[in-house]
């Protein structure tokens, strides 16, 4: 999967009788090996709006398209199977498992996967592309910030994906770890040709980007190219 479309894309919630829109008629589009940022205060649909191009949630109304064919009424077992081969998910919660190490982490989505390559290679090699080969049988408690969220990447690498969806990944961090966070996906962009879209509220962080989407109540009030590279 390599182009990602949004044609007319609303969401709503609805919670005891009040209706909530978080995303209100929204066209846009992602071409593969871009990188994006997306920029808004609280509430403005950042989040939500991952969800729905990760398929983790489903738009109201509109279409999503991923290489110029509508996904809007696959199954759900075709959709995991989508997020499986070509998205993979880093959060601004590590979402580790305290009771595996590092490697076990790693190979999470590969548990009830059968693949061609062996599982704990894989990792292994992911674990060394991110820096942490040497903490292969450390448990989440026995690793900084910084290095479980490098784990989170290794992870979200493991099924070679075409897009890393990245929510807030530096939030829960200090800022030289988050800086080095950002490097890591920057380099992954780069030399993996895997397109990454981050939801950040680091403006400087944004700018790096190739693209900014800056959102508020729900609408893409802006959509251009960042400052810097």
């Amino acid at each position: 999967m390599q182009h990602i479309a949004l044609k007319n894309v609303s969401k709503e919630y609805i919670g005891d009788g009040v209706k909530t829109r978080a995303l209100c008629d929204i066209n846009i589009e992602f071409a593969k090996g871009e990188f994006i940022s997306i920029m808004g205060p609280s509430g403005s649909g950042k989040s939500t709006l991952l969800s729905i191009i990760g398929t983790l949630d489903k738009q109201t109304s509109g279409q999503v398209f991923f290489d110029n064919k509508a996904i809007t009424n696959l199954k759900l077992d075709d959709l995991a199977d989508i997020r499986f081969n070509n998205i993979g998910f880093v959060f601004q919660q590590f979402h580790l498992l305290p009771t595996l190490t590092a490697l076990e982490n790693v190979m999470i989505p590969l548990f009830n996967r059968k693949v061609s390559f062996d599982k704990s290679e894989r990792a292994k090699e992911l674990l060394m592309l991110v820096g942490l080969i040497d903490k292969v049988n450390a448990f989440p408690s026995q690793l900084s910030g910084g290095q479980q969220q490098r784990v989170a990447i290794a992870r979200a690498l493991i099924a070679d994906p075409d897009w890393i969806l990245a929510d807030e990944p530096t939030g829960n961090l200090d800022t030289e770890a988050g800086k080095n966070i950002f490097e890591l996906l920057m380099e992954l962009n780069i030399s993996k040709k895997c397109g990454v879209i981050l939801v950040t509220h680091d403006p400087l962080l944004a700018e790096r980007t190739g693209r900014v989407i800056e959102m508020k109540d729900g609408y893409v009030i802006k959509n251009r190219k960042g400052c810097t590279t």
